[in-house]
């Protein structure tokens, strides 16, 4: 492969890399949540949602309900959390489906709920089972993940031939 296809093929990925960032930040504005898309990592909305579901987030209304399921991001934890809001009184109360008790023992020290703008990321308006899947197993299963750059390097070899 010569330096202009090299060229012309690293251009290409750029094109497509830049593009998805594109589309991310525009779901973003889009929805008004800074994570529109999630995947679920836990059993705890079983059986509304499942381990590996992808869920599009909207959070552009200001009333969230009573059985609304949302997204949010406690301060000191990385991972979103997916649960349904039990008790609303102006500040909001969250429990995942499958759990025997609310969120609270999951919340800061010290915070008993909720705020609607400060921690909620979006309410969940629409998913597409499993799809995230593929996510889970690349970061819980260090081989698979080798196994997958494994795969794309080798195909990158034989697209060069």
């Amino acid at each position: 492969m010569n330096l202009r296809q090299q060229l012309g093929s690293g251009l290409s990925m750029a094109m497509v890399l830049a593009s998805a960032f594109a589309f991310w930040k525009l779901f973003s504005i889009v929805t008004m949540s800074n994570s529109p898309i999630v995947v679920v990592l836990s059993g705890s909305m079983e059986p509304a949602f499942q381990r590996g579901d992808v869920l599009f987030l909207w959070n552009r209304e200001e009333y969230v309900g009573v059985g609304d399921v949302v997204v949010y991001k406690l301060q000191e934890k990385d991972i979103p959390i997916v649960h349904r809001v039990v008790r609303e009184h102006r500040l909001l109360l969250t429990k995942g489906d499958n759990n025997e008790r609310d969120d609270l023992p999951l919340y800061a020290y010290g915070q008993q709920y909720l705020e609607r703008d400060k921690d909620i990321l979006g309410r969940v308006f629409g998913y597409v089972p499993l799809v995230g899947y593929v996510t889970i197993l690349i970061t819980e299963n260090v081989y698979f993940k080798y196994a997958l750059m494994a795969l794309l390097g080798l195909s990158a070899l034989v697209q060069d031939e």
